[in-house]
């Protein structure tokens, strides 16, 4: 008897938010992960995209990021956790499809299909997380699912480069695998878990506050500010510095193992030192890494402004949780999906423009991400030292609307 009691009782530690969450969180990479590790050598070696096509695939693929706030009108159909699983599916499925369509149009299709599941995913995770994780423990807590994302992303760039560079297995394979393992995680955390009721019910509908306009602006630049890194960064490797399969998941290697060591002790930081210190540094540096860009000629020195670059991506912990600190509880499903939605109006439009702009000055677009960086900074100033309902920014603009 005392030993079904001590059983009970590790099941019920073992099935709790947070462990489903970071679960879930090693489940993201092994598709999205595989699927960027090949992209830009798949796109070239085998698509013969030049960068024009790959500023449209990277535009399409924010399309779904850009219809998030969709998300809320599909809550009134299933619950948010059931959503979850289903865009875990839909990323793994997507993603073992990829290697099967060697082509412009192949390629641009199974990328629209693994980006619905990859940001449905993204907002339901973002909403879920700021509801089951009290405001104290988030900023760690967040810190500790990137961790565990970037973990598996460790053993998923050793494994891409040691079947391609070693077994010499076919794109269409090391696809598979990643989707296939996806989807797997997938069905044992949706049999495994109980469905967890919400704290707050959730706005079923658009909701858009004056007083959320910060938040929304900071969500805007950094999504523009991604997607010059995620596109073009990584492009440069492959097309000025002619890094291979390889190399490239090196890199990637190199940027997980930053996260698992430190991105756990960043959310930290973002909790104790606030959102306003920590977003400041992190703009700081953009600026001076954007810039190094647009100049760099070393490989090596490139190499090292990549790993640098993402670096930084762990401390957006900030904005997220400034907004879960002023926001109504009952607001965060809906914000989440137009948060998302902000976030990718830049990304849809960008690639595809900057894409245009690089045939004619790779130097241009990663100056654009420095001007994109100082406005970024700028607006990073205005966050109060102690957020609150109520005290969402240190200035509002006279053409803001009065707070509500």
């Amino acid at each position: 008897m005392v030993l079904l009691v001590q059983l009970r009782r590790r099941l019920a530690a073992w099935r709790r938010p947070e462990t489903l969450l970071l679960l879930m969180a090693a489940a993201v990479p092994l598709s999205f992960d595989t699927w960027a590790a090949l992209l830009n050598n798949f796109a070239i070696e085998r698509a013969a995209f030049s960068g024009a096509e790959i500023g449209i695939l990277q535009s399409l693929r924010e399309i779904p990021g850009f219809l998030a706030f969709a998300v809320v009108f599909l809550l009134l159909l299933v619950r948010e956790q059931a959503l979850a699983y289903i865009s875990l599916a839909v990323l793994g499925i997507g993603t073992a499809m990829t290697g099967w369509f060697p082509s412009i149009v192949g390629l641009y299709c199974t990328t629209v299909l693994m980006s619905l599941g990859f940001h449905y995913y993204e907002t339901i995770q973002i909403s879920l997380s700021l509801q089951w994780i009290d405001k104290r423990r988030a900023p760690e807590t967040l810190g500790r699912v990137i961790a565990v994302g970037a973990f598996t992303s460790i053993v998923i760039y050793g494994l891409v480069w040691l079947a391609f560079d070693r077994l010499h297995l076919d794109f269409r394979w090391i696809y598979m695998i990643g989707g296939g393992l996806t989807v797997g995680i997938t069905v044992f955390v949706w049999t495994s878990f109980p469905r967890y009721p919400a704290k707050v019910e959730q706005h079923k509908g658009m909701v858009l506050r004056s007083r959320y306009w910060l938040y929304y602006a900071l969500t805007f630049m950094s999504g523009a500010r991604r997607q010059i890194f995620i596109v073009f960064a990584g492009f440069l490797m492959v097309e000025k510095f002619k890094f291979d399969v390889g190399a490239i998941s090196l890199l990637f290697l190199i940027n997980a193992t930053v996260n698992v060591l430190f991105a756990r002790r960043i959310g930290r930081l973002v909790g104790r030192l606030g959102e306003r210190r920590a977003l400041l540094f992190e703009y700081t540096g953009l600026i001076g890494v954007f810039t190094a860009y647009a100049f760099v000629s070393n490989a090596t020195l490139a190499a090292g402004l990549y790993i640098v670059d993402h670096a930084f991506f762990a401390l957006a912990i900030a904005i997220k949780t400034y907004f879960q600190k002023i926001a109504d509880p009952a607001d965060i499903a809906s914000t989440a999906g137009v948060g998302f939605t902000i976030n990718h109006i830049a990304a849809v439009i960008l690639p595809a423009a900057l894409g245009v702009v690089w045939l004619v000055s790779p130097a241009a677009v990663f100056l654009v991400g420095s001007g994109m960086a100082v406005l970024s900074l700028l607006l990073s100033m205005n966050i109060p030292t102690h957020p609150a309902p109520g005290n969402e920014v240190i200035v509002t603009p006279r053409l803001a609307f009065a707070p509500r």
